[in-house]
């Protein structure tokens, strides 16, 4: 079984900028780039996991997540993403094929459950690492460990024994270097 680092995109990996996908405005936090090659020498697979409401919204359609993912992989390089999940429903959407409540858009754990069968993930060795609550949600309801990146954007702050993350931190080199310790322990 593999292990991997599920990652919210907008405000974790990347600058949040409101349903965009423009990839000329797509930038990463300082640190990305070390953060991630820590991660995946210590074996972990990097899979973004992200709702993506502008396509139930009609603000862009689906198929220009193509070219965020691939900005993704020009920006990440070497060390890229492995997997790039992403949820295009709303329940409040105006395309009414996307128009739906589901399983995958997170707080639900449906992105990263599929995720994991896909490529052999061990969840209770994985981590979800997300800005807002619902990212800590669909991690714990996944069975992973949950990392809060606390950076302005949560604004609800409404906590349950499923919103709650293991650990909050500023960034994700903050992130990197928790679950870099954490594993070194557990060997």
């Amino acid at each position: 079984m593999n292990k991997a680092i599920f990652i919210d995109k907008d405000g974790t990996l990347i600058h949040d900028v409101p349903y965009n996908v423009n990839p000329d405005r797509i930038v990463l936090y300082t640190g990305t780039i070390q953060a991630l090659a820590s991660l995946k020498e210590l074996g972990y697979l990097v899979i973004v996991i992200s709702n993506q409401s502008g396509v139930a919204r009609g603000y862009f359609e689906e198929h220009a997540l193509e070219a965020v993912k691939e900005r993704l992989g020009i920006l990440l390089g070497d060390v890229g993403i492995d997997g790039f999940y992403y949820c295009p429903h709303h329940p409040h959407g105006t395309v009414e094929r996307y128009t739906v409540e589901c399983d995958c858009r997170k707080p639900q754990p449906g992105m990263i459950l599929q995720a994991a069968k896909d490529f052999q993930v061990d969840l209770s060795q994985s981590w979800m690492i997300g800005d807002i609550l619902s990212d800590a949600e669909a991690g714990n309801r996944a069975g992973c460990k949950t990392i809060l990146i606390n950076n302005g954007n949560e604004t609800e702050w409404e906590m349950n024994s499923l919103r709650k993350p293991a650990y909050i931190v500023k960034d994700l080199v903050e992130a990197s270097q928790l679950i870099q310790e954490y594993t070194w322990q557990q060997r």
